[in-house]
């Protein structure tokens, strides 16, 4: 379809025949992306009306969410691999104009700060205080313990610029950077939080069943104190949950994502915003069950 027929279908936004513009609506969303920067100067036009407006803003926001779907559903379909690409696709849900390029960016600069502190003579432990020092004491990353449930704390691109978030979002960041610089961390899925897990890289893959020996775990909503599986035993005996070995074992990338998008979900009900709860559920949904 040339620019001058999308300009044309575009005019008829207004039409105040319902049957009529829903016909319309559902031909530019049909044409998908293509159609955003018509619909962006259009919207800039003085003289537009109210309804005009709206109707505009709930085409791109649908055009949008319909994109994100698609993105999620190929990453998913393509086995999740790349945590840091699934978390960006969730931010893009609210962030249509987000810059990744900055973000990785940002991102990097932090993983070079922590990699001209490591070195191959030191620990697990020792390597996981550096990265802890660079991370939490001079870039000032912190769990936001007094806005809890906010949306934001679930959007990396936000945790990166405020420096604080909720325990998946700086497990995200934290596992993402270590992955970069050959660390072997990965997150753990445990009831009403979430941990990393330090592996020992002689064990990976040497069990049948998948299973990995934890040497200890991470907690980065705490500035990464270190835990034992037995404060593992301990959190969930005070939640009163009985202990499964997959509270004790990392879980996959599109487990991580999942959940990331669930939080928000709980974030955007208790804030009162069902309809962005609701499509979060439906981009949820992609992702299939929990594993």
């Amino acid at each position: 379809m040339s620019e001058n027929e999308i300009q044309a279908l575009v005019n008829l936004i207004d039409d105040p025949d319902e049957s009529i513009y829903q016909q319309v609506r559902e031909r530019i969303i049909a044409i998908g992306v293509p159609v955003v920067p018509v619909l962006e100067r259009a919207w800039e036009l003085d003289q537009l009306g109210e309804l005009y407006r709206n109707r505009i803003e709930d085409i791109l926001h649908t055009i949008h969410v319909d994109s994100v779907h698609e993105g999620l559903k190929a990453w998913h379909a393509g086995g999740g691999e790349d945590l840091l690409e699934g978390a960006l696709l969730v931010c893009r849900y609210r962030y249509m104009e987000l810059d990744e390029q900055r973000f990785r960016a940002k991102l990097a600069a932090i993983r070079q700060d922590i990699w001209l502190e490591l070195n191959d003579n030191l620990t697990a432990f020792e390597k996981v205080r550096v990265f802890n020092h660079i991370f939490f004491q001079v870039h000032g990353f912190k769990g936001n313990k007094r806005n809890y449930h906010a949306p934001q704390n679930s959007y990396i691109n936000e945790v990166l610029d405020s420096r604080t978030g909720n325990p998946l979002s700086l497990s995200i960041l934290y596992q993402v950077l270590a992955e970069e610089l050959g660390l072997p961390l990965r997150g753990v899925n445990l009831p009403n939080h979430f941990v990393l897990a330090y592996l020992d890289e002689d064990s990976i893959g040497s069990d049948p069943e998948g299973r990995q020996n934890i040497l200890f775990y991470v907690n980065a909503f705490s500035q990464g104190d270190i835990l034992g599986r037995n404060e593992i035993d301990e959190f969930l005996r005070k939640l009163d949950i009985d202990a499964r070995e997959s509270f004790y074992q990392p879980c996959s990338n599109i487990d991580i994502v999942r959940r990331q998008l669930n939080n928000l979900v709980h974030s955007y009900e208790k804030s009162g915003d069902p309809e962005r709860a609701a499509e979060l559920k439906r981009l949820r949904g992609l992702l299939g069950e929990p594993s």
